[in-house]
């Protein structure tokens, strides 16, 4: 991003060459600041610095900054570091907090929204109709899939988790057109799980895959969800592909509730008073 800025700057207006200078000097500051002091220290308006965003091809200064953090953040070498022998807690704190920070960041910069859209609209299609909701994992994955199960449930949208391969294909095997099966692997390479995806699919269901880009499970179902992390223990993030699959979740599970709509309301607010009700008698 930064090399893309410098071979821009020629062709740019001479007050968004400033703004250029500026990123290029100090990104993370750039990243951080209201646009009121970036504008100042450029020496430019604030109108300036937004249009400098939109001529490198972005909406504006708030979608530059969070593009320009991740690009930073991915771009430490710090944070790919591995975990030695004698690092103090404080090294390994930013180490493993780093690592996942910055997949996060990368996944929020490559996410296609099509592809998320299309997965809302299909477990929100299956929901209205009453079909089944059936999320799929195997170990970390597995924890995931009951998460899934868990926050989809608090909308009131009832599914089914299982995190065993026998229960999966079995399961698969019941389903059906208008029903919609979640599969999650960090490889997608797990023999259960591709058994299950294409039971399910050749039945007529729904699927939907969240995994690595280029896997055989990403091919294998009608909609792919790309959590791209491949696990590297010499960075030390054996956990940050479930702390990425469950992010992704959250972002598919508050897209839902939208669509859901007002009709949620009344039904997440009997389900506090039921569950305050529960905890304090």
């Amino acid at each position: 991003m930064l090399d893309r800025i410098t071979a821009s700057l020629p062709s740019l207006a001479p007050a968004e060459q400033r703004v250029g200078r500026l990123v290029l000097a100090d990104a993370r500051a750039f990243a951080r600041l209201p646009v009121r002091e970036l504008a100042e220290r450029a020496q430019v308006s604030k109108p300036t610095v937004v249009r400098f965003c939109r001529s490198m091809g972005y909406d504006g200064l708030a979608d530059f900054k969070l593009k320009l953090a991740g690009s930073v953040s991915e771009g430490v070498p710090f944070i790919h570091r591995s975990v030695d022998a004698d690092d103090k807690t404080g090294d390994v704190l930013v180490k493993v907090v780093d690592n996942a920070v910055a997949a996060f960041l990368q996944y929020r910069n490559a996410a296609s929204t099509v592809a998320i859209e299309r997965a809302a609209e299909a477990i929100t299609g299956t929901w209205k109709a009453g079909k089944r909701i059936e999320f799929y994992g195997a170990g970390n994955s597995g924890f995931v899939a009951q998460d899934a199960q868990h926050k989809f449930f608090r909308l009131g949208v009832t599914s089914i988790a299982t995190s065993d391969g026998h229960i999966q294909v079995m399961s698969a095997t019941l389903l059906g057109p208008g029903d919609c099966a979640v599969i999650i692997s960090n490889s997608g390479r797990t023999r259960d799980l591709m058994d299950a995806a294409d039971i399910a699919r050749k039945n007529g269901a729904t699927t939907i895959a969240i995994t690595a880009s280029g896997s055989p499970l990403a091919a294998a179902c009608a909609i792919h969800l790309a959590a791209d992390h491949p696990e590297g223990y010499d960075r030390y993030s054996p956990m940050v592909s479930r702390l990425l699959h469950l992010l992704v979740i959250d972002v598919l599970a508050t897209c839902v509730a939208l669509r859901i709509g007002p009709s949620l309301q009344p039904v997440l607010q009997q389900m506090k008073d039921n569950l305050r009700a529960k905890r304090y008698t």
